[in-house]
């Protein structure tokens, strides 16, 4: 009979090695006193945020755990109820649940509110707050990047969680206008509140375009130095595909960005590479926003270099 610690046929001795000394390494690091934190989102097996935090945690000798959670929506309340009441530090939330999630929690604080989304939360003692780091983490991975969109024209297509996170920062940080297109879903109205926030909060000029008219699609985009899409189009089911109808609304001098990271080259940006274009995925936007999480939970600044090396950034 093959113990726990014995070979099998199937293993030599290296590979044996590596599995004892990897389980041994697991063992030290889950103690009675390791706190949790996490992810919630559908589809999640694809995340990279486990792997970014546990990293820093581990980095920085941070007695956490991060795991991801794939939560279907008729179980959203009840994840919340069960986090709160583990006493879960925090977590972030991803698509489809930051614009619902809200109503689960004790607080919101105003960005989030003015954004009308939630990526993050944190649990003080069983009180619940829920901010959003999203847009944060855009605009620092432009930077990262050597992009600066500050004072110039952008065009966006989305109006979810995450595009709204971003046009509501990038209009804060000084973003001169942001072009927003967006199909007539149910996510329509809410593009409406972010156009009539971003021209009566900030000195942002916003405007909001169906995405079907692509004559006029074609305009914004030409006069914008960016183009990105906040969608999920180009990942999942919709992988193969892009929020453009073409090719021709694209050219060399600009910027394309997506807010997706799995695939790491989306559609759009694999056509936008062939054209000559600057491109940046959303692994950037996906860092940077955790780095900020990160920071909520622990009071501890993430270590970037050693996620970036994690990451193969």
């Amino acid at each position: 009979m093959v113990t726990r610690w014995s070979l099998s046929s199937l293993w030599d001795e290296e590979t044996f090695l590596l599995v004892y000394m990897g389980e041994i390494k697991m063992e030290k690091r889950i103690t009675g006193h390791t706190e949790l934190l996490g992810l919630i989102a559908t589809p999640i097996r694809h995340s990279k945020s486990p792997v970014m935090h546990n990293a820093a945690c581990r980095a920085l000798g941070l007695d956490y755990a991060y795991l991801a959670f794939d939560i279907q929506p008729d179980q959203l309340e009840d994840a919340v109820k069960g986090f709160k009441a583990l006493n879960v530090r925090g977590w972030n939330v991803s698509m489809p649940y930051k614009t619902t999630i809200g109503q689960y929690l004790d607080h919101i604080t105003p960005i989030a509110k003015m954004c009308g989304a939630i990526n993050t939360v944190i649990n003080d003692h069983g009180v619940l707050t829920g901010t959003i780091t999203d847009g944060t983490g855009y605009m620092t991975a432009l930077k990262d990047q050597g992009i600066d969109i500050i004072g110039k024209k952008m065009t966006i297509v989305g109006a979810g969680g995450a595009a709204t996170a971003i046009v509501m920062q990038a209009a804060l940080d000084g973003v001169k206008e942001i072009s927003i297109f967006n199909i007539k879903d149910a996510s329509w109205d809410r593009a409406l509140e972010n156009v009539e926030k971003i021209n009566s909060q900030t000195q942002c000029k916003a405007q909001l375009f169906d995405l079907n008219d692509h004559e006029t699609l074609r305009k914004e985009i030409d006069e914008s130095i960016i183009f990105t899409n906040a969608t999920n189009v180009g990942m999942g089911k919709l992988e193969g595909k892009m929020v453009l109808p073409d090719t021709s609304y694209l050219r060399k001098d600009l910027i394309v960005s997506d807010v997706i990271y799995m695939p790491e080259k989306t559609k759009l940006l694999e056509e936008a590479e062939k054209i000559g274009c600057k491109t940046i995925n959303g692994l950037g936007m996906m860092l940077y926003q955790g780095a900020a999480s990160f920071k909520l939970w622990t009071d501890q600044d993430m270590p970037i270099d050693v996620v970036k090396e994690v990451l193969d950034f």
